[in-house]
């Protein structure tokens, strides 16, 4: 059935199209500019289309900074920390969707008072914990006497494997599911954990999904928590890179056309993810605002 516009649907779209190119238009002009010589991205006419195309800043860039491990890193802190996400999200999105236990509404709220609290009010505490963990980094039983997990990609990913919103939307999602299916698992002999592996999880793919994106996209664009954790150059993740080309807040980086190239490399995993699992981050947002 071929798709048709009825006639009050024209000025939807419309808008609808006018804010896609408002909000594509500063990445277009990113990969643009990236793609121009020195000449005409200092040059004082402005001009949209280039008139001579160049690979030499995305060469550059890579010549000037170890994008290789900078890339490694952040893959690896991304994956493990979205993998631990939707893990515990899901164990505890369910507990509180399908099982019972004592003030089970009363923790549930404690829990969403996270969503109210800024990141940055967390900062020094989740610090000091990372710092002064046991038995690591030379630490001893009490957590004294060594660095901890500051410097190590555990630093990075342990502060970053729960996530309130996940747990959320998790439990928004259970909650719209049947209890017959439930139930009939259980007549079939299914004890709590097979029915939630192998019953209940398949059927909250698209949330599972959701979780993962925001998980995924969270820690690849992180910024302030590497910073603060790190301080071996080894382990920058791609945002730090990025900062360590910008030079001296007071005179701007050195190398414009690299700094550009370096952020339309650092961005373009996050379109390749989006617009792959669109469908599924769509589905999830939907379905897990219906019930609450």
């Amino acid at each position: 059935m071929p798709f048709r516009i009825r006639a009050g649907q024209y000025g939807r779209f419309f808008v609808l199209i006018c804010v896609a190119i408002v909000m594509f238009f500063p990445f277009l002009w990113l990969l643009i500019s990236s793609l121009k010589p020195d000449d005409e991205l200092f040059s004082s006419s402005f001009s949209l289309v280039p008139h001579h195309i160049t690979f030499q800043h995305y060469i550059q860039a890579f010549q000037e900074e170890p994008w290789g491990r900078y890339f490694f890193n952040s893959v690896l802190t991304s994956v493990l920390s979205t993998i631990g996400q939707v893990i515990f999200a899901a164990m505890a999105g369910y507990a509180f969707a399908r099982l019972r236990f004592p003030m089970k509404s009363v923790l549930f709220g404690f829990l969403l008072t996270g969503l109210m609290v800024p990141a940055e009010v967390t900062l020094v505490p989740v610090f000091l914990l990372v710092k002064h963990f046991p038995l690591v980094g030379g630490n001893n039983v009490l957590g004294a006497g060594g660095s901890g997990l500051v410097d190590t990609y555990g630093g990075l990913i342990i502060p970053n494997l729960f996530s309130v919103l996940g747990i959320f939307l998790m439990r928004q999602f259970f909650i719209t599911l049947p209890k017959s299916i439930e139930e009939a698992a259980r007549i079939d002999g299914c004890g709590e954990f097979k029915v939630f592996a192998n019953v209940m999880l398949p059927l909250v793919r698209p949330a599972l999904i959701t979780v993962a994106i925001f998980a995924f996209t969270g820690m690849w664009d992180s910024f302030l928590w590497p910073l603060i954790v790190l301080n071996n150059s080894n382990m920058f993740t791609v945002q730090l890179g990025l900062a360590s080309m910008s030079g001296d807040p007071s005179s701007g980086p050195s190398d414009w056309g690299g700094l550009l190239a370096s952020s339309v490399i650092v961005t373009i995993p996050m379109f390749v993810v989006f617009f792959a699992l669109q469908r599924y981050f769509l589905d999830g947002i939907a379905i897990g605002g219906v019930k609450g």
